[in-house]
């Protein structure tokens, strides 16, 4: 039994990288003052009622449909952009906390301690603590399993693991990956029957869970139709995203992880900190990057829980550098000599200095993170200029629909305006931004029109692209034929120009 200096020094390598994450990373600049359009979907869609929720989840986003009853119970609470973004916030302290317990469990307490710090100020850390969207909670249940994972190895319970990893797909179903990077370092500790039967049982629970939701989502595949295949270069991104994206950073945490591969093969029946580390940071990105040269599903945030890998890498290889560094400086003698090979406590801090420098050198990055323009949109910013220009009255037209989502966030700054294109709203109509009329109806609509307000993507009006959908292609054709643009105001993407009819 672990004595009780053992388990405060576990214990402090797991509550340090918690409160880094939330107190100087997640609570940094966390009111940017505005939401963009995927942190909107989540504010409105957690603001309906269940049944409302629930009638939607038929329609689309299936995929989010627990988060989005667990952020219908925060907004309860208070309806705020802060609050929308606190579960996030939280949910990166505790893997944070995870990683930590990860390396300590698999090293020992002060690799736990560099693993949880780095994953504490890695940038992409930062950029989904700060997001009111699943994934860093994805991240947190991940890494949760993993630990699970860990310890049904070394006689734990496989119906935790199995319960925690069913519930994290349901939170975004292309956490049912991590199945196969366990499964990779099953095979790499070359484990016995009996590992490969529970694990086996809670992977078909998991699997048999998530089925209705695969079922659903499969009919709901037209919302990912804008992806793209991954390249090489989206590889290196998200590898650099991993490690660090300041390249001084991003070199020292390759070398150190190359080094931590060392160990990736223990004795038989042993699961290694490498062993467990690379599979998780390699294999859900590698296998969602094949899949998509098929049929494209691939965006970084979907495999967030990935990165929980790479500092349990890179504390592995600094655990083993800091080995050999001690061995060559005792000259292999077996007696240690205080002044010739320092003490554990020195070893520690100099990690933890490594990392305090490499939040240094990513200051900048975490800084311009803070701000709205890092993001595809500022719909706070379209509203304030909506709020400007718009009086009472005036009539709206939003093109192409999801435009619609400036003013279901913010509708203050659109009360009173006349929404020309819509004939049902979005919470009664069971949709993101609402039911609107056919192209045959809106033209008539359009007809008693002279002037009209639109709210349109600045790319779509440039002509960069063409929608598909007949209504928004009657909007298209309306405005081009029987109206001219006057003043207009563009902000981050989205234009807010006032037509007028020709003649």
């Amino acid at each position: 039994m672990p004595s009780r200096a053992a388990r405060a020094r576990r214990s402090a390598a797991v509550c340090a990288p918690a409160a880094l994450a939330i107190l100087a990373i997640g609570l940094w600049g966390l009111d940017r003052g505005g939401m963009w359009r995927d942190e909107a979907v989540t504010f409105q869609v957690g603001r309906r009622t269940v049944p409302q929720i629930w009638r939607l989840l038929h329609d689309v986003d299936v995929v989010h449909g627990l988060y989005y009853l667990l952020m219908h119970a925060v907004l309860t609470v208070h309806p705020g952009e802060v609050v929308l973004r606190l579960p996030s916030v939280c949910a990166a302290a505790v893997t944070a906390a995870l990683v930590a317990a990860l390396g300590a469990r698999l090293l020992r307490p002060r690799a736990g301690l560099w693993a949880g710090l780095l994953y504490a100020v890695t940038p992409m850390v930062g950029h989904y603590a700060q997001e009111g969207r699943s994934y860093a909670l994805v991240a947190a249940g991940a890494t949760g399993a993993t630990l699970l994972f860990v310890r049904a190895v070394q006689g734990g319970s496989w119906w935790a693991y199995g319960t925690v990893l069913g519930l994290t797909c349901w939170l975004h179903e292309f956490a049912v990956l991590l199945l196969l990077a366990h499964a990779v370092s099953l095979a790499l500790a070359r484990t016995g029957a009996r590992v490969w039967r529970g694990w086996g049982r809670a992977c078909g629970a998991v699997v048999l869970s998530l089925l209705p939701m695969i079922l659903v989502s499969r009919s709901q595949a037209a919302q990912v139709a804008w992806l793209r295949r991954p390249t090489a270069a989206t590889a290196e991104g998200l590898w650099r995203g991993f490690l660090g994206q300041e390249s001084g950073v991003y070199w020292v945490c390759l070398v150190l992880a190359l080094l931590g591969l060392a160990g990736l093969a223990g004795r038989r029946g042993e699961l290694t900190c490498a062993g467990v580390a690379l599979p998780l940071a390699v294999v859900p990105p590698v296998t969602l990057m094949l899949a998509s040269q098929f049929s494209p599903l691939y965006v970084d945030r979907y495999v967030l829980y990935a990165l929980s890998g790479a500092p349990l890498l890179v504390a592995a290889g600094a655990e083993r550098a800091a080995g050999v560094v001690g061995r060559l400086r005792s000259g292999g003698r077996p007696r240690r000599h205080p002044l010739l090979v320092p003490p554990p406590q020195v070893v520690t801090l100099a990690g933890v200095l490594a990392v305090a420098l490499a939040l240094l050198h990513h200051i900048p990055l975490l800084r311009a993170d803070r701000s709205p323009d890092t993001r595809p949109d500022d719909l706070a910013a379209v509203s304030r200029v909506a709020a400007r220009e718009l009086a009472p009255g005036d009539p709206v037209l939003f093109l192409p629909a999801q435009t619609r989502n400036a003013a279901l966030t913010y509708p203050g700054a659109f009360r009173g305006t006349r929404d020309v294109a819509l004939v049902e709203g979005a919470a009664a109509s069971g949709t993101l931004y609402g039911r609107e009329a056919g192209p045959g109806e809106l033209r008539r609509r359009l007809a008693r029109l002279d002037r009209v307000w639109v709210v349109a993507d600045q790319a779509l009006l440039a002509g960069r692209w063409t929608p598909r959908n007949p209504t928004e292609r009657a909007k298209l054709a309306v405005l081009d034929q029987q109206f001219a643009g006057r003043e207009e105001v563009v902000r981050d993407g989205v234009t807010v120009r006032l037509y007028a009819r020709r003649g």
